[in-house]
């Protein structure tokens, strides 16, 4: 019965176009182990070069968001290097003749409506709009709270074909489960 089950998971991610699929802890090391694996499928499948570097970099910021912000992070000791180890899940597939790239991960429910808020806000605007946005922010310090540049989110927009789809939900009174897809 576990071959059995687990074949048929397998065959339902195929069918739905997956190419790559990892669900659990995630590292930087993680994701560069996955970022070679997905760079050799894509190259198997013969994807053009701008597409496969558009795919390859929404990966990474993706990745990167569940590392730093899932609200489920494994604690390590201070001695150890490695950085942040997160919860989370991505998946990279082809629907419709185009890529996909989702994340998920849970986070606080007090991030919520901020995150609700930007994610509107980017998905009201053109590239045009995106773009200038993007320069605006290069040139100010990271929103508070931010461990990185705070310009993960507008990297993906920028780079995704249409605008990204987002939901929550909800976990109880402290968290929520966040996932955000982007299709290029």
């Amino acid at each position: 019965m576990l071959a059995h089950d687990f074949r048929n998971f397998f065959d339902a991610s195929r069918r739905q176009g997956v190419i790559l699929s990892f669900g659990g802890d995630i590292s930087e090391n993680v994701l560069f182990s996955l970022g070679e694996v997905l760079k050799l499928r894509m190259s198997q499948g013969e994807t053009d070069a701008t597409v496969a570097k558009r795919v390859f970099a929404i990966f990474v910021e993706q990745a990167q968001n569940v590392i730093r912000y899932s609200a489920d992070k494994v604690s390590q000791p201070p001695a150890k290097s490695g950085g942040l180890i997160s919860a989370g899940v991505i998946v990279v597939g082809v629907e419709a003749g185009r890529f996909f790239v989702v994340c998920g991960n849970e986070v606080p429910n007090a991030d919520v409506p901020n995150l609700r808020s930007r994610l509107d806000h980017l998905a009201g605007m053109t590239g045009d709009e995106l773009k200038a946005f993007y320069r605006e922010k290069l040139r100010q310090p990271p929103d508070e709270g931010s461990l990185g540049g705070s310009i993960g989110l507008i990297e993906i927009a920028r780079r995704s074909s249409a605008p990204v789809e987002y939901d929550f939900q909800d976990l109880g009174p402290e968290r929520s489960f966040f996932c955000l897809k982007a299709y290029i």
